[in-house]
């Protein structure tokens, strides 16, 4: 096999979820003998992937699948039930709707999704000591990661379920304030009009977009940092 034959495999692997974020890979000698190839050739292919941010490769210690990517931004932005435990509050989570269908135009131009993409469109609400903290409006790219249309997100929420079965390689986040309308607000248990926190994050792996999400916070909410 080629270098480019042998790295394409170990991206269907991960993508695949195979070797999930955190999965110490088999040694250069035993993906020869699997591959029939020469070490230099997977070599290559192994070098290849962690200079693009997939794997991580550490003397003595072996080659890891990435949890994260090298460009890490300079603020943490955790799993929102650490988040909401970390502020001694009592974390629930709630499936409000699912649905797979075809990629609505504003979402295909946003992440350059192909005209027959299908996505999963998840709404989901977050509760901190029962009342509502953040509500979370995502799609997930089903070419990406066909098997979250199997997933099971009633007792998960979808970004614990990505952190767990894909690395990223590039992220795009955006921060501002929006007015609630009618339907947000309901779910906020706000006013409409009433201004809120919003956050939008969409993610790629290996240029291939993964997951678009919109994160709306309670009124009052501040994102803080330290680094």
């Amino acid at each position: 096999m080629s270098y480019k034959d042998i790295k394409a495999d170990v991206l269907r692997r991960i993508t695949s979820g195979d070797w999930p974020p955190g999965h110490l890979m088999p040694s250069e000698l035993e993906l020869c003998d699997e591959y029939g190839s020469a070490r230099a050739t997977v070599n290559r292919a192994l070098r290849e992937l962690a200079e693009e941010g997939v794997l991580e490769r550490k003397r003595k210690s072996g080659t890891r699948v990435r949890s994260a990517p090298k460009r890490q931004a300079r603020f943490d932005i955790p799993l929102i039930r650490l988040e909401v435990e970390g502020r001694s509050a009592v974390y629930r989570y709630a499936l409000v709707a699912r649905e797979a269908c075809d990629a609505p135009d504003w979402l295909r131009a946003r992440m350059a999704l192909g005209p027959a993409d299908r996505v999963l469109h998840l709404t989901c609400m977050h509760f901190a000591d029962g009342q509502p903290f953040q509500h979370e409006d995502r799609w997930i790219n089903l070419a990406a990661l066909p098997q979250a249309e199997e997933a099971d997100f009633g007792a998960v929420g979808p970004n614990e379920w990505l952190v767990a079965t894909i690395p990223f390689s590039d992220v795009e986040i955006g921060f501002g304030a929006v007015s609630a309308e009618p339907n947000l607000a309901a779910f906020m248990g706000c006013a409409t009009g009433e201004a809120l926190f919003q956050m939008e994050r969409a993610t790629w792996f290996n240029s291939q977009p993964v997951t678009y999400v919109r994160m709306s916070y309670q009124p009052g909410y501040r994102m803080r940092t330290r680094y």
